[in-house]
């Protein structure tokens, strides 16, 4: 597996929507980790162009994350909470996006894989069944899903996941859940009690994600079973990611998280803002169809500046994000990994 020829434990988590660039994934990769390509809002040909340019940029190897497709949300639902936006809308002259359904081009995605096959292909936002498992398997691909609870650990492994990316309820950005309904979701279990069980429940490699900004953290999912640590928040503020400057700012204050549906319909964690707090209680599941009716609106505001419209996703312990380059980061974790463990050894050798 990879996860056995990796230098360094680190996996760049896929940062949809912006942050994702070649430029990351491949620096990533050449420090010693693995670096993912988001496909997320993409279409087939811009994920083409963006594979084209990250193999331009490193042969180390790569991986890819798909979304998988959900289910349409009633319409008058949706509408109901674009009106309340109108206000908003008509605040910053952006005007709302037309909601609508679609499945971010799912089956030309995996015919590009198919053909030009990448080592990895994750998955989020759902369970790929085994026939498409199948595809990639043949195509020389391993297949990983990201799971946030032990009935999702149980399918994925059914299904044919080579591993499992155990997303723990610290994490920045959209929850992974096969399934967002609130009336199902009990209670979001942090990253080190999910990890514990899964380990136990499962056995297929695990890697970590949630909440992970330094290498005493890599450390300590490591200690708990975990084959690599998955970062995505610490690596939004290299140069090499295509983070807002808005965001970059947000990101280096000691702001409080909360979980939103606010943004897109889907339930992520960012950094608490105006919008977060006037509209999250009003949000239906309803992704990604209010995705695309805010999405002018936080376009407008990144381009102002203005933080209280952005989705600024974060994972808890975003004020540990450092500003420097990928791959100095890669190797500054790695030595922090490394010296953490050493010192826990030698706790345990006295005691």
């Amino acid at each position: 597996m990879i996860l056995d020829e990796l230098p360094v434990p680190i996996v760049l988590a896929p940062l949809a929507g912006g942050p994702s660039t070649p430029r990351l994934t491949a620096a990533v990769g050449e420090a010693g980790g693995l670096g993912f390509l988001a496909a997320g809002y993409l279409t087939a040909e811009g994920l083409r162009a963006r594979l084209d340019e990250t193999r331009a940029l490193t042969r180390r190897p790569i991986g890819v994350n798909l979304f998988v497709p959900g289910r349409p949300a009633d319409p008058e639902i949706v509408a109901r909470y674009a009106a309340g936006l109108a206000e908003e809308a008509a605040r910053t002259g952006a005007g709302l996006g037309e909601p609508r359904f679609e499945d971010d081009e799912w089956a030309a995605k995996l015919d590009l894989l198919t053909a030009a096959p990448v080592p990895v292909v994750s998955f989020t936002f759902g369970c790929p069944s085994p026939e498409v498992a199948g595809r990639l398997h043949r195509a020389g691909s391993e297949v990983w899903v990201t799971v946030t609870r032990e009935d999702e650990a149980a399918q994925a492994v059914a299904a044919g996941a080579d591993a499992l990316v155990v997303q723990g309820a610290e994490a920045g950005g959209h929850r992974a859940s096969f399934v967002d309904d609130p009336a199902d979701r009990g209670e979001e279990m942090g990253l080190l009690s999910l990890l514990q069980l899964l380990r136990a429940a499962v056995d297929v490699p695990l890697v970590a994600t949630g909440g992970i900004a330094t290498g005493a953290g890599v450390a300590a999912v490591l200690a708990a079973g975990a084959s690599a640590a998955q970062l995505g928040t610490a690596f939004l503020r290299c140069p090499e990611a295509g983070t807002a400057p808005v965001h970059r700012q947000a990101l280096a204050s000691s702001a409080p998280t909360a979980m939103t549906r606010a943004f897109t319909g889907r339930l992520a964690r960012g950094i608490r803002n105006r919008f977060m707090h006037r509209y999250g209680d009003d949000a239906p599941v309803a992704y990604p169809e209010i995705h695309h009716v805010t999405a002018p609106l936080r376009r407008a505001a990144r381009a102002a500046g203005d933080p209280d419209l952005v989705n600024l996703w974060a994972g808890q312990a975003h004020a540990l994000a450092r500003e420097v380059p990928a791959g100095e980061l890669v190797g500054l974790l790695a030595a922090e990994t490394d010296a953490s463990l050493r010192a826990a050894a030698a706790r345990l050798r006295r005691e």
